[in-house]
Formats: structure tokens, C-alpha cells, sequence
């Protein structure tokens, strides 16, 4: 019986959030934002999740400290290099045959895959004709995005992951050791653009040759994953390429038939020219 009072009351807290801020996450996978909300409930000091409902209905000020259980923030520079290897030597010489280049990465978080993409981007000649597009939901990551600045114990990894990805030159060559953390390079955001976009609620804006959207689509049921893999697929020009993460796939989508597979073990994909 507590289970399913519970179950309302968490339901109840979703639509509250989406009718007061006009955030969606009612299509995201239940478990784990469930647990993430338990978590924020007792942080923020509420018995229960109507407690916690009041609390963000009637006091503005407590939705940010909600939000940052609501959205998972986990990126690293060249997170899973093999992924970056693949689109270096396999995706990259399709895309040179592009006079212009459009990528977005959805669901950006604090921009390490923006970046990684740029300095990618950079090594194999390809920055001066390509745009980048970051989106997220979460205003506080995209702003740490735009500052381009992370925790310099963080960078050993982020080296180590440039390297195995088939960097062409020392990651040192892209930041600067400033204040405590690493400033990357100002011009890696030259052609980048970072900007507020959902996955659950906003439609295509912009026609591109690569999506990458790693370690979202988890968070989102069946419906939702069909929704976000639809804007991957009108956003994308025939032929263009979609990189998913290492627990994702297109096995149960809707619209898995247009797509191919390019790199199964990267989970890249194709779209299919008739698509």
C-alpha cells in the first residue's frame, strides 16, 4: 500500500514540475529518476514526495537543488575512446566530402564531448567548415559548458582518453593550468554553440551530418526514446551518421529501419539514403 501511495505521489511530483517549469520528465525511465528523486528528497529534508511537491510549488528558490537530482551530469573528455577512434578513421572520411559540416551532441552536459569533438575536429582539418551544436536542458551545465573550465585532476584521465582516441598531438596544446582548473582553449569555441534544447518537448532546429547522444536515451522510456531517436533522424541529411552510447541501441525503435549499422560495437548507425 506505501509502495503505490508512493508511486502517486511521485507521478503527482512530475506533473507538478512540468505544469510549474515546464520541464519534462514524465516519459523518462521511472527506476532510476525515482531514485535519484528519493535521494533529493532527503537531501532537501522532506518525508515524502508531496512534501517535496509543496515545497518547489511555493518556494522558487528549492527547484535548481531539485533539478540537479532530476538531470545526470556524468561526462569526461573522449569518454570511451574507442567510440572517438571509430569516428576519426571511419566517419571522418565521409564527412570530408562535405563542403560544410553541422554536428550536434544532445544531451551535452558540461560540454567535455563538445570539446573533444572540436579538438577532433581540429586534428583531421575539418574545424574551419564545421558547427557544433551542445543541448541540454540543465541551464547551470550548459553555462559551465560555455566557460570551457574543468577540475585539473580530471585532466590525467581526459589525456589518457585523447590519446587511445588517436590524438594527433598533446592535450596540453588545447588548455591552459589557470586558478585551480584547466581553461580550455577559447577558439575550440569558435564553432560551437551551446543552447537550451529537450529532447522530450522541442522539435528539429537545424539539418546535420553527425548526432551524437551517448548515455541519455537510458533515462528515457520507449515512447521518449522514440521520440528523441525521430528529431535524430529528420535532423539528419541522408546519409548522415548517429553515435550512440555503449548501452544504447536502435534494436526497438520505431524507427530503426532508417537507419544501417556502420559500427556495431561503437554503436554507430547510418541513415539510410531513402529514409
Amino acid at each position: 500500500m506505501a509502495d503505490a501511495v508512493e508511486d502517486v505521489e511521485f507521478r503527482l511530483l512530475l506533473e507538478a514540475v512540468f505544469r510549474r517549469y515546464h520541464y519534462d520528465f514524465r516519459g523518462y525511465s521511472m527506476a532510476s529518476l525515482k531514485r535519484r528523486l528519493r535521494q533529493a528528497r532527503e537531501r532537501m529534508g522532506c518525508a515524502t514526495f508531496s512534501q517535496l511537491q509543496d515545497r518547489i510549488l511555493h518556494d522558487r528558490t528549492a527547484f535548481p537543488e531539485l533539478f540537479s537530482f532530476l538531470t545526470v551530469q556524468v561526462s569526461e573528455l573522449f569518454r570511451d575512446p574507442a567510440y572517438f577512434l571509430a569516428i576519426r578513421e571511419k566517419v571522418v572520411p565521409y564527412l570530408r566530402t562535405y563542403p560544410s559540416l553541422k554536428v550536434w551532441v544532445a544531451g551535452c552536459s558540461a560540454g567535455e564531448e563538445v570539446y573533444s569533438l572540436a579538438i577532433l575536429f581540429r586534428e583531421e582539418g575539418l574545424e574551419d567548415r564545421t558547427m557544433i551544436y551542445g543541448t541540454d536542458i540543465n541551464p547551470e551545465a550548459l553555462g559551465r559548458a560555455e566557460a570551457g573550465v574543468y577540475e585539473l585532476d580530471r585532466i590525467p584521465l581526459f589525456t589518457e582518453n585523447h590519446r587511445r582516441s588517436g590524438g594527433k598531438s598533446s592535450l596540453s596544446d588545447y588548455y591552459t593550468a589557470a586558478y585551480g582548473g584547466a581553461v580550455f582553449d577559447k577558439s575550440l569555441r569558435r564553432r560551437a554553440v551551446f543552447s537550451d534544447h529537450s529532447l522530450a518537448a522541442d522539435q528539429v532546429f537545424a539539418e546535420v551530418q553527425l548526432v551524437s547522444c551517448r548515455n541519455v536515451l537510458i533515462y528515457f522510456d520507449q515512447p521518449l526514446q522514440d521520440r528523441a531517436i525521430g528529431l535524430f533522424k529528420d535532423s539528419l541529411s541522408l546519409k548522415g551518421f548517429l553515435g550512440l552510447g555503449s548501452r544504447e541501441s536502435l534494436r526497438f525503435s520505431r524507427h530503426a529501419g532508417a537507419f544501417e549499422e556502420f559500427d556495431r560495437a561503437e554503436r554507430l548507425y547510418r541513415k539510410r539514403g531513402d529514409a
